[in-house]
């Protein structure tokens, strides 16, 4: 639901998504508020009660679009309603996830000053942000969490590996990544890379992961410790988890 259909329909209709959508395992319908007003001059915001700057998003059009798309959903279909917003819930993996899990999401993109706080009340079930900034209104936004959660739906991409060991959905930042040629600029490819032995190869790459996040996001590998113990020496291991289960030696 949006003043800016066409924004996310750019965004979308390119690329991974865009191919989601025409093979049937995703879709995205962009529904303009502004058809919704009943003002003669499709007027969709007014001055804030209080006083101060800037303009609001009015309850009335944004609660008929709300209630068009409603009755364009199967009844039984699992749905969340989601306001972009600032004082929203910090988006992550983990809330990506717990999306991917409805049938339906339907996006209330605001702009201006923001929206009317009682239709907000009447239709949300979630605000959701993108980080600690703010941006001219909610379709980017809306765009990154659609883009992330149909990522995880079935047959959006080839196998559940291109998604389960990247970046921060693995628990910790992903390895370096290398393709042809071996040598650029005077760089070359980790030998290790070039050896055939996957053994090897593993390791080197978990080593890389844990050093990246190590240096650049230390706090996810508090939350994630195995990580660094799948490193240590067996024997090292063996004994940390006969003290952690409280077995004598």
């Amino acid at each position: 639901m949006t003043l800016f259909p066409d924004m996310v329909r750019t965004v979308l209709g390119e690329s991974i998504i865009g191919r989601a959508q025409k093979a049937g395992h995703v879709s995205v319908e962009c529904h303009n508020i502004r058809d919704f007003t009943t003002d003669k001059h499709r007027k969709t915001d007014d001055t804030p009660f209080g006083g101060g700057v800037g303009m609001v998003m009015t309850c009335q059009p944004i609660y008929d679009c709300f209630k068009s798309v409603k009755e364009s959903i199967p009844e039984g279909n699992k749905t969340r309603v989601i306001y972009m917003s600032p004082k929203g819930t910090i988006f992550s993996h983990g809330v990506a996830s717990r999306l991917a899990e409805y049938d339906n999401l339907i996006f209330l993109c605001g702009h201006y000053e923001g929206v009317d706080q009682r239709v907000i009340d009447e239709i949300v079930d979630e605000e959701i942000s993108i980080g600690d900034y703010v941006v001219t209104g909610g379709e980017i936004p809306a765009c990154i969490v659609i883009d992330a959660v149909s990522r995880l739906k079935d047959g959006v991409l080839s196998a559940k590996e291109c998604y389960e060991g990247e970046s921060v959905a693995s628990g910790i930042l992903e390895y370096p990544q290398y393709t042809k040629p071996r040598e650029f600029m005077g760089r070359e490819v980790p030998e290790v890379l070039l050896s055939g032995d996957h053994a090897k190869i593993d390791r080197w790459r978990l080593e890389q992961a844990v050093k990246i996040t190590r240096e650049r996001r230390p706090d996810m590998l508090l939350s994630h410790p195995e990580f660094e113990e799948m490193l240590k020496p067996k024997e090292k291991r063996k004994k940390r988890k006969k003290l952690d289960t409280g077995a004598a030696e």
